[in-house]
């Protein structure tokens, strides 16, 4: 079924994904698209109304980024956010100017002027400008306020078009996702048809249009995304998938009997294992350096997927388990210069040349909405819900040199710490009242260095394992978990007393930034 869609316009602002995620969060289909997009690929959306995201810029300032004429030609209802109430203002003939204070943080609305977003009363909010509006374009009036913000919320109920200073799709804002949806139903008139089981009647459908009975391979590499984007073109085509899975050697505790057991022995997909751990190990023998050990893997497990195609007969037709935040960030470089950091080895990633017409059922979901279809789907919690993994697996959580006894030594020790949050509940599904799970990601790390340590009375000189968890929303940033301490001395004496190599645990309490989640 087509689905009626908000369309969020990126004017650069940090939560502008979030936006579109806390929409669909209340059934409306939404999508991101840069502010400047050929306005033709937006209308074709037929949108039911717009958002506009914040941004870093000041609407006055040369250049700025600025409302397109389409929008407003739409006659569709707006809703400014941040930036986007101040562009709006801007356009619509208000004044915008510095404020003499600015405001960043929780603040309290006071909503003073009855209106179809939010009742009268007063509400925490999360601010974040510079900027105020000072004049109201004509037709406006003042809906809300706070202490620094007069207009702090202002709306034209003729025409439908309404701004708010705060940011309504964070944590931070309680009555966000309603006013949210309030916009998105009640004013723009979108159904809230966005749920897992029209998607996967959509994804299913679309999947047997583009294929046909041809065959189709999927490249499965024991993640979240891979298995669910598998599962959902097996459920879509059947008998014609073939799903390939390449075991490097490198990967958690048990990783590569849960694939099997949940895609071939649970779904009965015809699932293809190739053993290249032998493979790898070689070529990382003696590399020590944590881009030369990314380049290593992603080039080798391009080769041997390559191999395992052929003996398949190369179906033109691949699966990939891309999501919506991957396209958005595959714009945003596309669109400016971008620092790296290090490089990212997708484990499905391909070369041009293999020219495979690319399935990507996912494509528009974030990851929450995966794991829901995933569940949809039958698949079970433990992976639905598994901790993400770096495409080079353990060989940029093993530091150093790697060896077949670092990496089990590594691999236990990981197994015992995630073993141990799971149980207590601070990893899987979040409960009833709990946003997000409470640890967002956690791991070990082996550390090439040596301590003293003594052990029944004898003088140990073994390796350091380093313990990671952190808790996020977006993975953009991250704080570490204060994790109670008794649950880390568990931990640590388990390692120590079961894992053999091991003689010292520690707990990284460092954030991000200034660190990464990743220690390489």
């Amino acid at each position: 079924m087509a689905h009626d869609t908000i369309v969020v316009l990126d004017f650069g602002g940090q939560y502008a994904q979030l936006i579109a995620r806390r929409v669909r969060e209340q059934g409306v289909y939404s999508e991101l698209i840069p502010w400047d997009a050929d306005p033709d690929t937006v209308m074709a959306l037929n949108p039911k109304g717009f958002i506009l995201s914040g941004g870093p810029a000041s609407v006055y300032a040369n250049g700025a980024p600025q409302i397109p004429a389409y929008v407003f030609a739409s006659g569709r209802p707006i809703l400014g956010i941040c930036y986007g109430m101040q562009a709006l203002a801007h356009a619509l003939g208000g004044r915008v100017a510095p404020a003499a204070q600015r405001e960043y943080g929780l603040a309290t609305l006071e909503v003073v002027r009855m209106n179809p977003l939010l009742p009268l009363g007063r509400y925490p909010v999360w601010m974040s400008h510079g900027d105020r509006i000072e004049v109201l374009p004509p037709g406006f009036e003042v809906l809300g306020r706070t202490e620094n913000s007069p207009i702090a919320m202002m709306g034209d109920l003729t025409r439908h078009y309404y701004g708010v200073q705060f940011h309504p799709e964070v944590r931070h804002t309680p009555v966000g996702p309603e006013m949210l949806r309030r916009f998105a139903v009640d004013i723009a008139g979108a159904r809230p048809t966005w749920s897992p089981r029209h998607i996967i009647e959509d994804m299913v459908a679309r999947v047997r249009t583009q294929v046909g009975n041809e065959p189709v391979l999927a490249a499965v590499s024991g993640g979240v995304d891979s298995t669910v984007a598998t599962a959902l073109v097996h459920r879509a085509v059947g008998d014609q998938l073939r799903a390939v899975f390449v075991d490097t050697g490198l990967l958690r505790l048990g990783e590569r009997e849960e694939v099997e057991r949940t895609l071939r022995d649970a779904l009965g997909i015809n699932l293809t294992v190739v053993d290249a751990s032998e493979r790898f190990l070689r070529a990382l023998q003696g590399v020590t350096d944590p881009e030369a050990k990314r380049r290593i893997i992603g080039e080798l497990f391009i080769r041997t997927f390559e191999e395992a195609a052929e003996r398949l007969g190369r179906p033109r037709f691949l699966v990939q388990g891309t999501i919506y935040p991957d396209v958005i960030e595959s714009r945003a470089a596309e669109r400016k210069h971008a620092a790296r950091i290090k490089t990212h080895h997708n484990v499905g990633g391909l070369p041009e040349d293999m020219r495979f017409t690319l399935v990507e059922p996912l494509r528009y979901l974030f990851k929450d909405e995966v794991r829901r279809i995933g569940e949809a789907l039958g698949l079970p919690e433990r992976l639905v819900w598994k901790q993400p993994f770096p495409g080079p697996g353990l060989a940029v959580r093993c530091l150093g040199p790697i060896t077949r006894e670092r990496l089990e030594t590594l691999r236990r020790a990981d197994a015992i710490f995630r073993d141990a949050l799971w149980e207590a509940g601070y990893l899987g599904k979040p409960r009833p009242g709990q946003a997000t799970p409470k640890v967002a990601q956690a791991f070990a790390v082996l550390l090439p260095v040596r301590s003293v340590g003594v052990m029944g009375d004898q003088r140990t000189y073994h390796e350091v394992v380093a313990l990671r968890a952190v808790v996020t929303d977006d993975f953009m940033t991250a704080d570490w978990a204060r994790l109670p301490h008794d649950l880390l001395a568990r931990v640590a004496n388990r390692i120590i007393n079961e894992v053999s190599g091991v003689n010292r645990v520690v707990y990284d309490i460092t954030s991000k930034p200034p660190g990464t989640i990743e220690w390489e």
